[in-house]
């Protein structure tokens, strides 16, 4: 991995403390491939928590340079012209993979543009974490396991997303009691929790649990900034955890998916296969494509029940989370 484009100043690296302090919510929006897009990302920065999105979002690579710019001039506009509630800071997500051919390009870009979190999933790679921490950058890697997170962080991440059953998209089967309690065990960076998480009571519980942060995706796909069609959103909006179905059919890797979009592309939810992890493909001549055809969604999207304004949304949870603060505090 070339770091000629590394910043010469390293720029303040962020801690858990850091990034909780500049924050409304402990929240981090997850990056939901097609999903995730500028709009979104600012909208959730805006709001007060995290906002990211997955550099193979934009496509061609060379966008990626534009969406930087734009989020980093929004979110800098909005500074200045509400210094008393600032942006949250923002994440790019990338996928490590060897199937992802445009890695070192995207990761140039990001220290380009001094991006402050990165998330990196599908892989733990030492090269990738090194560029990054001498630039200054945290970056969090996704683990479904204690032993995933071993590697990762002995590899050099600087932080851990634990992502346990329910999530939406690639997810592990773990309850998320198990799993940030194996992780909390040793390890104490860093940590946020992914796993059904659509209401300000779960952002607390996962707090509770003994993560710093919660880590939120699937309600914010029924957001009005959210690059989804209206059927995808609908979907979510009249969804429950019944019409969610965990399989690696879709990309090799696991994941959970909505069982009305398997039956849109002639798929039978309750018969899949397996898929091909070594190229994370669907293994068909004619596939329906992942993501596009094939629509990602975790078990809490029961508590999402109209398409709204992330500002709306993030209201919200804040509402719900400071009651359920407040009831713990008084019981």
């Amino acid at each position: 991995m070339n770091s000629s484009t590394a910043p010469a100043v390293p720029h303040t690296p962020l801690t858990a403390a850091a990034l909780r302090s500049r924050l409304r919510l402990p929240l981090i929006g997850s990056p939901m491939f097609i999903v995730s897009g500028p709009e979104l990302v600012i909208a959730q920065c805006k709001a007060g928590i995290v906002g990211s999105f997955p550099a193979l979002n934009a496509r061609p690579q060379s966008l990626l340079d534009e969406w930087l710019h734009r989020i980093r001039e929004e979110l800098d506009a909005h500074d200045r012209a509400y210094p008393e509630r600032p942006a949250a800071p923002f994440a790019v997500n990338q996928i490590v993979h060897k199937s992802n051919d445009r890695l070192e390009r995207d990761v140039e870009t990001c220290l380009k543009h001094r991006v402050p979190l990165v998330i990196t999933s599908l892989g733990a790679r030492e090269d990738v974490y090194r560029v990054f921490r001498e630039a200054g950058t945290l970056v969090m890697h996704d683990v479904i396991n204690a032993r995933f997170a071993h590697k990762a962080i002995e590899k050099g991440a600087g932080g851990l997303i634990a992502v346990a059953a329910g999530a939406g998209g690639h997810a592990g089967l773990l309850s998320p009691f198990a799993l940030v309690q194996e992780i909390r065990n040793w390890y104490d960076g860093p940590l946020a929790l992914s796993g059904a998480i659509a209401n300000g009571r779960s952002i607390l519980a996962a707090e509770a649990l003994g993560a710093d942060f919660a880590y939120a995706g699937s309600m914010f796909i029924a957001a009005s900034e959210a690059n989804a069609v209206e059927a995808y959103k609908a979907d979510i909006v009249t969804g429950d955890a019944e019409g969610i179905v965990y399989t690696s059919l879709i990309t090799g890797v696991h994941g959970n998916y909505l069982k009305s979009s398997l039956r849109r592309a002639g798929l039978d939810p309750d018969n899949l296969g397996n898929g091909d992890p070594s190229t994370m493909t669907f293994g068909s001549a004619a596939p329906p494509k992942a993501w596009k055809d094939i629509w990602g969604a975790g078990q809490g999207i029961g508590a999402v029940r109209a398409v709204e304004p992330v500002a709306v949304q993030v209201d919200r949870l804040a509402q719900e989370y400071h009651e359920a603060r407040a009831r713990l505090e008084h019981s």
